[in-house]
Order: structure tokens, then C-alpha cells, then sequence
């Protein structure tokens, strides 16, 4: 009988069972004779001290069950002694029981969920990285590449000097290129390095078009008559490039 294996593999005694059960060592010793059918709990309980699979070991008990069923309609003419039906376990251990297969069961959500945000989040940080060092190399395209505000892979040093009149943070000369909410690339980090010397606090210099050099871009526009769109065009190069600082 597989009930009374995994019992023998678990090496304790009814008593021992008894108490880890909730259901009697007599009820026990019943089950594991096959005088009594035991409850679908009783199975459920001793699969799990056994380390057997709950699921199998109760289909097993369910087809006992049919010919347990069988055999009583078979001896139905005759006078029959039913068996003692097992007190059933106490409130606080059924309690405890739900309790914890909730928390197991709670705890295995939150690992696959862990796992999967895991390789997700290396997933596009390698691709952020990808599309920086091509950015950074010069065999990107020309246009700045785009990724996620939330993914800062680079930090980028500002050079500050003036030449002609107007200043350079030694990331990029450009005087014309568009750069908008979620660019990446050096050409982003050029603005933020003249956005944070104009007193207008775009954040980390991150090469990262986000909401914060948004904001800065917008500042540094209405300050000077400019349309505000939080887009670094043309006419807001030349106002960072010959900005005086407030």
C-alpha cells in the first residue's frame, strides 16, 4: 500500500503521524491496514511528509475509493459493521494548513516574477548598450538612437570651453541636430553638459533624453524668447552654446 510506504519512508511512528496529521494513531493504523478508507486530507497530509506528489498520490486514493465503494455494495445483504469515521482535525491546524500552501504558493509568483523582470531588464540594458557604443563610435546613424528613459548605461564627463564665442563640452559640435524626449547619445549628453552650465539642471549627464533635461530644455527656451517645445533644435544650440549663466 503507498500510504504505508511513505510512512515507513518517513520513519515515524502512528503517534508521530498522528500529531503531524491531526488524525488519530488508531485512524492511522485502520488506514494503513486497510480497514478504513482514509479522508482525502489524511492522504493529502502524508504525500507531503513523505515528499510524494499530493496529485498522484490522491488519484490512487480515489480509485481505492471505487472499489472500496464495489465491494461494500457487494456485501450490502449482509449486516455491517461501519468503521469509525476519524475525528476530524482541529480548527487551528486546518487553519494553518491554508495559511501556509497560500504562502508557498505566494512565494512561487513572486520568483518566477523576479526571475522573468530579471532577464528582461538584461535583455535591454545589453541593447541600450549596443546602441550607445555605436552612437559613441560613429558607426550609428546619424540621427540619435532611442531606448528606454529608465535605462542609464553611460556617464558621460562634460569638457567645458569656449571657442569663438560659443562653448563646447567636448561630446559633439553640432550645431543642428534634433535630439527630443527618450534620444540617447552623445549629442543628448552635449546639451545636458550646456543645460547644467546654464543653471537649468537637467539632471545626470547620462547621454539620456528624459523628463528632467525636458524640463531643462523648456526653461532654457522661454528665457530666451524661444518657442517652447522641449525639442534641442537649431535655435536652442545657439542659445545654449552662447548662454550666460543666471
Amino acid at each position: 500500500m503507498r500510504l504505508r510506504t511513505l510512512k515507513d519512508r518517513s520513519e515515524l511512528s502512528t503517534r508521530q503521524l498522528a500529531a503531524k496529521t491531526g488524525y488519530s494513531a488508531k485512524s492511522w493504523q485502520r488506514y494503513l491496514n486497510a480497514a478504513a478508507l482514509p479522508p482525502r486530507e489524511a492522504v493529502a497530509a502524508v504525500a507531503r511528509i513523505g515528499g510524494d506528489d499530493p496529485t498522484r498520490l490522491l488519484a490512487l486514493r480515489e480509485t481505492a475509493a471505487e472499489r472500496w465503494a464495489e465491494g461494500r455494495a457487494v456485501t450490502a445483504g449482509a449486516p455491517e459493521r461501519l468503521p469509525v469515521p476519524p475525528a476530524p482535525p482541529p480548527a487551528e491546524q486546518r487553519s494553518y494548513g491554508r495559511r501556509a500552501r497560500a504562502m508557498v504558493m505566494a512565494g512561487a509568483v513572486v520568483l518566477v516574477l523576479s526571475v522573468s523582470a530579471a532577464l528582461l531588464l538584461a535583455v535591454q540594458l545589453a541593447d541600450a548598450r549596443a546602441q550607445l557604443a555605436k552612437a559613441r563610435t560613429g558607426t550609428g546613424a546619424a540621427a540619435p538612437t532611442t531606448v528606454s528613459e529608465s535605462l542609464v548605461p553611460v556617464v558621460y564627463s562634460c569638457r567645458l570651453e569656449q571657442r569663438d564665442g560659443r562653448w563646447y563640452a567636448g561630446l559633439s559640435r553640432t550645431t543642428d541636430a534634433i535630439v527630443a524626449y527618450t534620444h540617447v547619445g552623445p549629442e543628448v549628453a552635449e546639451a545636458q553638459c550646456l543645460l547644467r552650465r546654464a543653471d537649468a539642471a537637467p539632471g545626470d549627464i547620462d547621454g539620456v533624453f528624459g523628463p528632467k533635461t525636458q524640463r531643462a530644455v523648456e526653461r532654457v527656451q522661454t528665457r530666451n524668447g524661444l518657442v517652447v517645445d522641449g525639442v534641442v533644435g537649431p535655435h536652442t544650440w545657439q542659445a545654449l552654446r552662447e548662454a550666460t549663466p543666471e
